[in-house]
């Protein structure tokens, strides 16, 4: 699940192969923007903003946002493969880049792209993290409930709702526990920041801090199976069917 250090990750691995490359190849595989080719030009940079990513082409801007399923695959050809779930391809020498079943590709004028990004909050992993501002955004709606404000971009940009379930337990509450039940709101943000920074270089995500296989998270995922601090059974709630909820996992015994 993409979440602000998978964004993170991909963009580096994006730069480190393109940045400073002339682009062979730019098939786009939206409709809107079929017709532009950025052949020929070449990639000055790669950066994300919270779970956005945009890679300078020239005079463009190619940003995306992967949503739940999307990813970006780069390698050297004739991998990754390019299939009917293809939204981009970019080529340049033997390296190709493949941005698969994106929930958001466009093509913005690189001059003005910060635009589409400009109603997020601080970014977790970015230059402008301020962590006393992403307090005041957190509590700025007392009686909202804590999973879906750590969800908020607008709150701080990089949260997914598998941070966003594990914030909730590593700060001892419910995720439906609402906003003015966490005593120090300065310290939960540090405290999401520090999660995805440790993750920032990691394909597999660990909360933990035990790497080893079946010990990387406290509660996502783990319903039914015991608690790693008191052993009490893991719940789960899905979302109604149709609902923009998500999932929810936590310990009954150390989340009140």
């Amino acid at each position: 699940m993409p979440e602000g250090d998978t964004v993170f990750h991909t963009a580096d691995a994006l730069r480190r192969q393109l940045a400073g490359q002339t682009l062979t190849r730019c098939d786009i595989r939206v409709p809107r923007y079929a017709t532009i080719d950025l052949t020929g030009q070449v990639v000055d940079e790669v950066l994300s903003r919270g779970k956005h990513l945009f890679i300078r082409v020239g005079w463009a801007s190619i940003h995306s946002h992967m949503k739940m399923d999307g990813s970006w695959r780069v390698g050297s050809r004739p991998k990754p493969r390019i299939d009917y779930r293809a939204r981009i391809v970019l080529e340049a020498g033997d390296t190709r880049a493949v941005g698969v079943d994106l929930g958001v590709l466009e093509i913005l004028d690189r001059a003005t792209d910060a635009a589409a990004v400009e109603h997020l909050g601080p970014d977790l992993l970015g230059d402008d993290w301020d962590p006393h501002r992403a307090a005041a955004n957190l509590t700025a709606d007392p009686d909202r409930p804590v999973a879906e404000a750590l969800l908020d971009q607008r709150v701080m940009a990089g949260v997914g709702n598998v941070f966003a379930n594990e914030l909730c337990f590593v700060s001892g509450h419910l995720p439906t526990a609402p906003v003015s039940a966490v005593a120090d709101p300065l310290r939960l943000v540090s405290r999401a920041r520090d999660m995805l920074w440790a993750n920032r270089f990691r394909w597999n995500r660990c909360t933990t801090g035990d790497t080893r296989g079946g010990r990387l998270m406290w509660v996502y995922g783990r319903a039914g199976q015991g608690c790693r601090r008191c052993g009490t059974p893991i719940a789960s709630q899905d979302p109604a069917p149709g609902s923009a909820d998500r999932v929810q996992y936590w310990c009954p015994s150390c989340q009140r």
